[in-house]
């Protein structure tokens, strides 16, 4: 992986301020039923509002962008020091949440099923980035504890 697709190290901070808020308004909408009162707009031809008299709250769009934004900018940040084999890492770790994605995806495909399905789906958008950025960080500080060790 190439670092000059890589964000700026100081962006990781700014991932983590936009992902920590959003995950909590999340969870506080998907579990709480809470909503942002602003942020209700009517409804368009698209969401099967055929006359414009349907009402849509974006919280949990909101909540859900600022996840994805958040996610990205945490786990796509250059290193203080980014040479040849943190870049080996970062695609061992991206390699590794590719594969322990897709084998939740068909694990929830055949146990779970109708409406609980869509929640999986949900959950599942963001499991690639988790798994990344929690496997890239453990194999940084197993590598970095080696070094240290020598």
């Amino acid at each position: 992986m190439q670092a000059k697709w890589l964000f700026p190290h100081r962006y990781r901070l700014i991932g983590w301020v936009l992902f920590v808020p959003s995950l909590l308004l999340g969870i506080a909408n998907r579990y709480g039923g809470f909503m942002v009162k602003w942020l209700t707009v009517k409804g368009t031809f698209f969401q099967g509002c055929w006359d414009g008299s349907c009402m849509n709250n974006l919280t949990d769009e909101l909540a859900g962008l600022g996840m994805i934004a958040g996610l990205l900018l945490i786990a796509f940040s250059k290193e203080q020091v980014e040479d040849e084999m943190i870049s080996r890492l970062r695609l061992e770790a991206l390699q590794w949440s590719i594969y322990a994605n897709y084998v939740v995806l068909a694990i929830a495909m055949l146990a779970v099923y109708d409406t609980a399905f869509i929640d999986v789906m949900v959950y599942n958008m963001f499991t690639v980035l988790l798994v990344f950025i929690g496997r890239f960080r453990w194999l940084l500080h197993r590598h970095t504890n080696t070094l240290l060790t020598l």
